[in-house]
């Protein structure tokens, strides 16, 4: 007797409607950026291709590549930085367009989304014509290619909308999930973990994987795996949420005439600063991001995102509007073009509840923040500093000093330029296309940096002393000669001692030691590369230093406490 995968039953399944639009991130870029259809482009999470255009691919280029390798294959590939937040954005009308056509959406991700099938099939006679009215309102909006799948389920309706069928609408009848999906592969499952092991267990397909009886996955893979195996029998259970719409708490004011001072266009936005925070605190919300836009008479659009280290009041949102305006830091009451629009939105929001204040204050803290952002306010964004870690191989590289509110990544991406200047607003030219590119690009790459893997790197922990100039040592070995290490970072002889000073007057012994980790920096460039071979030692006293051999010198870069 066979086991029945599941209980559910087909009258328990929502019958839905996904719209899925190929390639979403790249239309988002195109339309936001006004590059022109038909060049290949490409965007890049740290250093990978995340998605590319169909011009691209047809060139070779491919997700998951490298970014040298993608252009090996397509050297006129345009290359921009991918931005998660800029996907959401840009879909947001779209699906506003969505909701006023057919109500009760749900976003999925974006790029794409769900709807019950039963309202729209109703309203336009069935459901492929409801699916062809969806499909009409995006190419209205100047999104042509976009595909509908309907069927019993989100995953079974969004593969169907995947299915390369040759239709715009693939309608899946009720009941047939299963036989639709049973010659899916199970990568479009989706789940790191469990598809390698159907892979060495010989289930290749969705028709494999369902066959097997639910319990044994269960016991055998847990609940996560007992989910996605009722995907594969077309079993989804979910329900479609429709989204509610969100409120919009943004604030804006246009100045007409145009105003040319800073004082002048931070007392005029001062009341709707705190507009601004009433309407937060009316919906029991704070805000701990805003993004800042700024557009001048002469065309230029400055657009930056401000963090803060707790939750912005209104003078704080001023200050931010005032530090935008300056650019460099310095105080200024001079602009080269005159200010017609101020906008704030907020980008991060969180549950006022979380951000009260303990029954006895938090005295300490409290005082520490109220003064540092007075400073800050008086000195500008860049007035007050912390220390951060960053990316880097020597120790010495990795210690930054970031804005006082300001995470470690999104500070990188403000010194590398994410402000977006002079963008014209009835279009981007090439050249600022090109350059406003290279600053994502660049932001993004040195944001990345810190949580990427750097060869050469040390091993946790890392040392507690860090010497701002490294100390000249000598390094022995057994018959006191001077330790080397060749290109392959093989030693010349095991360590057995070094000087603390220069003059090698005195020796301490190395009770034990490891390395070498190499590090080999611009190797291209024969003038500023740099080759070197890190050491972690211990003495006879028990302290732990960190040698670098740099070239043919010795030198004590850390201690460890």
């Amino acid at each position: 007797m066979t086991e029945p995968s599941t209980a559910l039953t087909r009258t328990t399944l929502t019958r839905t409607m996904v719209a899925w639009i190929p390639d979403w991130p790249i239309t988002a870029v195109r339309r936001s950026e006004q590059l022109p259809v038909g060049r290949p482009l490409a965007l890049v999470d740290k250093g990978i291709i995340f998605a590319c255009s169909s011009e691209a691919r047809a060139e070779g280029v491919k997700r998951g590549l490298r970014v040298r390798e993608a252009q090996a294959r397509c050297p006129e590939l345009t290359v921009l930085a991918y931005e998660p937040a800029h996907d959401s954005r840009s879909f947001e009308p779209v699906i506003t367009a969505i909701e006023e056509m057919m109500p009760g959406v749900q976003l999925l991700r974006p790029g794409t989304c769900a709807i019950r099938s039963r309202g729209p099939a109703r309203y336009y006679g069935s459901e492929k014509a409801a699916g062809l009215s969806l499909v009409g309102l995006l190419a209205e909006l100047g999104i042509p290619g976009a595909r509908v799948g309907i069927a019993d389920g989100p995953f079974t309706a969004e593969q169907a909308a995947r299915a390369m069928d040759g239709t715009s609408v693939t309608i899946v009848p009720q009941g047939e999930s299963a036989a639709f999906l049973a010659p899916f592969p199970v990568a479009v499952l989706a789940d790191a973990e469990l598809i390698p092991l159907l892979h060495r267990l010989g289930i290749r397909t969705m028709a494999e994987f369902a066959a097997l009886p639910m319990r044994s996955v269960r016991d055998r893979f847990g609940e996560p795996a007992a989910r996605l195996h009722s995907l594969a029998a077309g079993l989804d259970s979910r329900a479609v949420a429709a989204r509610i719409p969100p409120k919009h708490l943004d604030v804006q004011v246009d100045f007409e005439p145009a105003l040319d001072r800073i004082d002048q266009v931070t007392f005029s936005f001062r009341a709707s600063a705190d507009r601004f925070l009433e309407q937060l605190t009316a919906e029991k919300l704070v805000c701990t991001a805003i993004r800042v836009e700024v557009d001048t008479e002469s065309g230029e659009v400055s657009e930056r995102s401000w963090l803060h280290p707790r939750v912005f009041s209104a003078a704080d949102v001023v200050d931010r509007v005032r530090w935008q305006l300056q650019g460099s830091g310095e105080i200024d009451v001079g602009l080269r073009s005159g200010i017609t629009r101020v906008r704030v939105v907020p980008e991060s929001v969180d549950a006022i509840g979380n951000h009260e204040h303990g029954l006895w204050g938090t005295a300490p803290d409290e005082r520490i923040h109220n003064g540092l952002a007075r400073v800050q306010s008086m000195l500008g964004h860049n007035g007050v500093l912390t220390a951060a870690i960053g990316g880097g191989r020597m120790l010495a590289e990795r210690a930054t000093l970031v804005a006082w509110g300001d995470s470690t990544e999104k500070s990188s991406a403000q010194k590398s330029g994410t402000e977006k200047s002079g963008t014209e607003r009835s279009g981007t030219s090439k050249s600022s296309a090109a350059k406003n590119s290279t600053a994502r690009n660049s932001s993004h790459h040195r944001a990345s940096k810190a949580a990427q893997p750097w060869p050469g790197q040390l091993p946790s922990p890392a040392p507690a002393t860090v010497f701002s100039s490294p100390h000249p040592v000598h390094v022995f070995d057994a018959s006191g000669t001077s330790v080397m290490v060749d290109e392959r970072g093989t030693l010349s002889a095991p360590p057995v001692s070094f000087s603390a000073t220069a003059a090698a007057t005195t020796l301490r012994q190395i009770t034990a030691w490891a390395g070498p980790w190499l590090v080999d920096q611009r190797w291209w460039d024969d003038d500023e590369g740099r080759r070197a071979s890190r050491f972690q030692v211990v003495d006879s006293t028990g302290s732990a230093w960190l040698l670098v051999l740099d070239g043919e010198h010795w030198l004590l870069e850390a201690k460890y406490d």
